[in-house]
């Protein structure tokens, strides 16, 4: 649904309001989830269990990312599983943003809306998540430890404030 809102509404404000061609527009290009696992090193249960967590939530297979470094003073040793990864595009990535902002952020404790200033250089936007319980795919009983959501919403625009006008016309919920 959000996916055929962009398509007609989104799109056709954005090409009247501008005046240019609708492939150079601001879009949403991927959504990168990133689940890190600290205690995966010790133990291939807590891996194990973080790659079915994430696959409930995204519904496709994350990739294990390793340690390219060893840095001692973390305690991490070269090849050491850090997270799991996954990278969302087309369908896949409307219906996880849909659910993002229409269930998992209005559960957040406290929701005042999201910080407008977590904006990087190329207009991307980044998200933390505390709880992976706020997810409704994650089963309460079977959880073992809590751990932090990284989303990253990839945008295709020319600069902030493109990327923050596309975001709230697809009902991102900014604070006020």
């Amino acid at each position: 649904m959000l996916r055929q809102n962009y398509q007609t509404i989104v799109r056709d404000y954005f090409s009247q309001l501008k005046g240019r061609n609708p492939l150079s527009l601001p879009r949403l290009a991927k959504v990168v989830i990133n689940y890190r696992v600290p205690e995966g090193r010790e133990s291939q249960e807590s891996l194990t269990a973080a790659q079915t967590e994430i696959m409930a939530i995204t519904g496709q297979k994350p990739v294990l990312t390793r340690s390219r470094l060893a840095i001692a003073s973390f305690k991490v040793r070269k090849g050491d599983p850090l997270a799991y990864k996954v990278t969302l595009r087309g369908g896949r990535m409307y219906d996880f943003i849909e659910k993002l902002f229409n269930l998992v952020l209005p559960r957040l404790r406290d929701f005042k809306g999201m910080s407008a200033s977590a904006f990087d250089d190329a207009g991307n936007y980044n998200l933390v998540i505390k709880d992976q319980t706020y997810f409704p795919e994650i089963d309460l009983d079977k959880i073992t430890k809590i751990r932090s959501v990284q989303v990253t919403l990839n945008i295709t625009a020319s600069s902030k404030d493109e990327a923050k006008m596309l975001l709230s016309a697809l009902g991102f919920p900014f604070a006020k």
